[in-house]
């Protein structure tokens, strides 16, 4: 029995000072060497520091919504809502945004609503939506504002972030940024 037990301390102890102290400090490290050491992508809006890198709350319909958020877009406590898919009062809640959506967006037919714009992430902070996500907001968009359809889409198209390499993961845009820009149109 001390033949398992021995190693299996020595390993817990070397995976504890490894993990809590060696990999924390080499990521940190790191980190350090990236832009803003490691802190995110930080914009000043207005004379407000926004994390570009983190999905914030727009409801009004001058602007793009981001993807419903499980935690209220709080960073300090990322996390889905742990409902699965099958769960009665989060379908609910899901036809409720599809309700929601349609009524601000009454051009938009129920099968192109996007999953995302409806669907909370995983950590609930996801800054990020498709670009069709951003393309059935377009008119909405528009006519609050009284733009062209033509000139939010270039919007899009201009802040479109494509796949990594041409192959890995989907186009997308970021909420945020799509809005700063829509605000610089004044």
């Amino acid at each position: 029995m001390k033949e398992n037990i021995i190693p299996a301390i020595r390993l817990t102890l070397f995976c504890a000072v490894f993990f809590s102290g060696i990999y924390t400090l080499s990521i940190l490290g790191i980190a350090q060497l990236s832009p803003n050491q490691g802190k995110g992508e930080i914009v000043t809006v207005n004379g407000k520091k926004q994390h570009i890198n983190v999905a914030q709350k727009f409801t009004e319909n001058k602007y793009f919504w981001s993807r419903p958020s499980a935690v209220d877009y709080n960073a300090a406590g990322s996390g889905g809502s742990n409902k699965g898919p099958n769960n009665p009062e989060y379908l609910a809640e899901v036809q409720t945004r599809i309700g929601a959506f349609l009524h601000k967006n009454p051009s938009v037919k129920r099968s192109e609503v996007p999953s995302e714009l409806v669907t909370a992430s995983g950590s609930g902070l996801d800054p990020n939506i498709s670009v069709n996500g951003a393309k059935v907001q377009i008119e909405r968009i528009a006519n609050s504002r009284n733009l062209s359809m033509g000139k939010i889409l270039e919007i899009v198209q201009n802040n479109t972030e494509r796949p990594l390499f041409g192959m890995f993961g989907p186009a997308k845009v970021n909420v945020l940024q799509l809005n700063i820009e829509l605000d610089k149109l004044k």
